[in-house]
């Protein structure tokens, strides 16, 4: 950020205001009005001024969809790690202030870059709508559904104190971030039942994931829905094809086959060429599949307890 210029503290400081539609438009300065103009990238003849405006304007908008997430969705925020001073530690967002055994649990993992949680591109946001850009979507459907939800924050990774950057304990990267919040709000709450979302980046993350905990993944995992993902298709675990789809930036129609790599997620059409647009693209999609994947997990619960135990000793039966 340039070193003379101030910015605004907050989204109408900077002349914005969501509409009813959820797109960002220009606040008339006299009526204090929305109009119906847009975001506007060129307010400077500077291009580095206008970068710099660009990403100031960014900084309030997440903090903007954080504070629609906790009073609009009615989510949690949950600090990492768990106890740690809210100054040093980077936090999730959760449907419960403490998860007890879910039913069903849907994990949000976002991508790389300056998104954060409940935000799968910052640009949809700003250029586009919430809806879009945002994880709302998502969290109203599986809500509706009867899923408990967790949004992860994989990208918040320092705390500024004193004018030094220091890195978060437990979330000094993106996979470390995750790891944390399995291990201390996913796996911990003991569900019956998970899902995972994830977009780009996430798909490596999630992928880390299922190779850190193989049983829990084998176990619960009953379905994992990547977005346009740019994992490697050499380290994806057996198990994660099974239970897995990629849905791929595609000029194709949404949820048709496209050519898989061997040894990889099936990939699918999102029905948008547009990286940043696939989770939204192809969000029915994806809650099509999962809720068969569902039926088939439960089916297999059912089978499983039904079975003989044929592992016990003759001086047990």
């Amino acid at each position: 950020m340039s070193g003379t210029k101030t910015y605004p503290k907050t989204l109408e400081g900077f002349g914005y205001g969501f509409d009813e539609e959820g797109k960002l438009r220009q606040i008339d300065p006299e009526t204090g009005k929305l109009t119906d103009k847009g975001f506007d990238f060129n307010i400077y003849t500077n291009a580095t001024e206008n970068q710099e405006h660009y990403e100031a304007l960014g900084e309030h908008i997440t903090e903007w969809v954080y504070e629609r997430l906790e009073q609009k969705v009615g989510l949690k925020r949950l600090v990492l790690p768990e106890g740690a001073p809210p100054e040093e530690a980077s936090f999730v967002f959760c449907t419960q202030e403490r998860l007890e055994r879910p039913k069903k649990l849907l994990v949000l993992i976002h991508g790389s870059g300056v998104v954060r949680a409940g935000q799968w591109a910052r640009s949809l946001i700003i250029n586009h709508s919430l809806d879009s850009g945002t994880q709302i979507p998502y969290i109203e459907r599986a809500r509706s559904l009867g899923y408990e939800v967790l949004l992860t924050n994989t990208n918040d990774n320092y705390r500024t104190s004193g004018g030094t950057r220091k890195p978060i304990k437990g979330s000094r990267n993106p996979t470390e971030h995750a790891v944390s919040a399995f291990e201390q709000y996913v796996i911990a709450s003991n569900p019956e039942s998970v899902a995972i979302v994830a977009h780009s980046y996430g798909g490596v993350v999630t992928v880390e994931l299922a190779q850190r905990f193989p049983e829990f993944f084998k176990d619960k995992v009953f379905a994992v829905g990547f977005t346009d993902s740019v994992h490697s298709a050499s380290l994806v675990p057996k198990g994660l094809i099974e239970i897995g789809r990629n849905w791929a930036a595609s000029s194709e129609p949404l949820d048709k086959t496209l050519t898989v790599t061997k040894n990889d997620l099936p990939r699918f059409s999102a029905g948008h060429t547009k990286h940043e647009m696939t989770s939204y693209s192809c969000m029915d999609a994806v809650f099509k599949f999962f809720e068969q994947r569902y039926e088939q997990f439960q089916e297999g619960v059912a089978a499983a307890d039904s079975e003989p135990d044929s592992k016990k000793s003759k001086n047990e039966l």
